[in-house]
């Protein structure tokens, strides 16, 4: 078999397959943006396996992709500029998140103190927008960290409005692919392999989609990633401190850094961290908001931790979930190479397993690192967990926030098999920590 670029091995997959495969994400990408889960639940949920199935079936080949083509790989990421479009020109349909970040970043401005003001007492209705009425919740003040108010800040200072802040977070999604881009070509790998971030659906939905702040937290990891990787100590350990600034998840990965950045890298970045919060310390607040009530009270697609809170006290087990994720860091550290993307995404994973609440986008956080065959079964539970979107028919249909039970069961089930299948296919050669993908790094 020929090509323009000479023969290819029965082992290459063309360009012009990827485009294919990626032109099929683009159809129903763009059809999923124009449903409602909670009165089209049925056609979101076959979109969601076509789409999910044909990223996975992308994964399985992007390491055999002839590297040559940039003008291909160029055509790929347009395609996900593409299902990006209408899903950021769109209110945001699975998530009202977005509307508690304009209020926080309204009312900062304003002279408020989003960690004690409660959006829904009646004396600050006149501070409320037209948007800003539609935030889950009103009841309780922020539970996000400074450095996600921070951001919420300065989005605001543009414009006060779900579709000025989802563009913020979509500029943090093309920094991603660029940072990724990057990574790739400091550790030797095909560029092919920014699709796992790029072409994941979960990341078009909760970014373009819903103005997740996560993205934000998932560009600070991926610096810190390839900052670490490349030596820059300093960097990578701000890089971390701001991703924890963002979501508290994060600081469960600092063990990857033990012996590989400076002291005074390590002051650096606590020196940051504590300047994010030091104006709330000196106001005399101090800025958990409600993230005490959140870990108490919120439950949502864990069954894990359901189990454990038949068995222990539940005040424990957020403790758990930390050292869990710390105790797997520490062994990434030992066992795995700096630049290994499974050193990142496994603590981040194995603290959302043991997690009270794992909303779709929780996994946001994993899919810069979603890239070679370690890591496949985590990607196949970012798709997974679209099926959670059904809790919108449950509640358009009863009233209530409750998942089924045989949603968590396909999601987990699916993941499971997914760690399970290559070591029941060949217990030796094909487990995770002997699998190779011909092409994962480029000679």
């Amino acid at each position: 078999m020929e090509s323009e670029k000479g023969p290819v091995t029965r082992s290459e997959v063309r360009p012009a397959e990827i485009v294919g495969w990626g032109c099929i994400l683009a159809a129903f990408m763009v059809a999923i943006a124009f449903l409602e889960p909670g009165a089209r639940p049925w056609a979101f949920l076959a979109g969601a396996v076509v789409v999910g199935g044909a990223y996975l079936r992308v994964l399985v080949l992007l390491g055999r992709v002839r590297r040559e083509n940039a003008a291909a790989l160029s055509l790929c990421l347009a395609l996900a500029a593409l299902w990006r479009a209408p899903l950021l020109v769109m209110p945001p349909r699975l998530s009202t998140d977005v509307y508690r970040y304009i209020w926080d970043g309204r009312v900062q401005r304003l002279g408020y103190d989003p960690y004690v003001l409660e959006p829904d007492d009646p004396a600050v209705r006149g501070l409320h927008t037209d948007e800003t009425l539609l935030m889950n919740h009103p009841e309780r003040p922020t539970p996000y960290p400074a450095g996600a108010e921070l951001f919420f800040r300065a989005v605001t200072t543009l414009g006060e409005s779900a579709r000025i802040m989802k563009a913020a977070i979509l500029v943090c999604d093309v920094a991603t692919v660029v940072v990724l881009l990057g990574w790739l070509a400091d550790s030797r790998r095909t560029r092919w392999w920014v699709l796992a971030y790029a072409w994941n659906p979960l990341i078009a939905l909760e970014g373009a989609g819903n103005g997740h702040v996560d993205l934000l937290g998932a560009l600070c990891l991926v610096i810190a990633a390839r900052s670490l990787g490349r030596g820059r100590s300093a960097i990578a350990a701000s890089a971390l401190a701001l991703a924890a600034g963002v979501k508290l998840l994060p600081v469960v990965v600092i063990p990857l850094l033990w012996r590989r950045i400076r002291a005074r890298d390590a002051a650096l970045a606590l020196g940051l961290l504590a300047a994010l919060y030091l104006p709330w310390l000196l106001h005399g607040t101090l800025p958990t908001g409600s993230l005490g009530a959140y870990l108490a009270l919120w439950r949502f697609n864990a069954p894990l931790y359901a189990a454990l809170e038949m068995l222990f006290p539940s005040r424990f087990l957020f403790a758990v979930a930390v050292a869990a994720g710390f105790a797997v860091a520490v062994w990434a550290r030992r066992r795995l190479p700096v630049d290994a993307p499974e050193a990142w995404a496994f603590p981040l994973a194995t603290t959302l397993a043991f997690a009270p609440t794992v909303y779709p986008w929780y996994l946001v956080c994993l899919t810069p690192f979603l890239f070679g065959p370690r890591v496949l079964a985590l990607a196949v539970w970012t798709v997974a967990s679209l099926a959670t979107y059904f809790v919108f028919h449950v509640l358009a249909t009863t009233g209530s926030w409750s998942l089924p039970a045989w949603v968590m069961i396909v999601e987990y089930g699916a993941v499971g098999g997914a760690f399970v299948w290559p070591m029941v296919r060949d217990p030796v050669k094909r487990s995770f920590y002997a699998l190779r993908f011909a092409g994962e790094r480029s000679s």
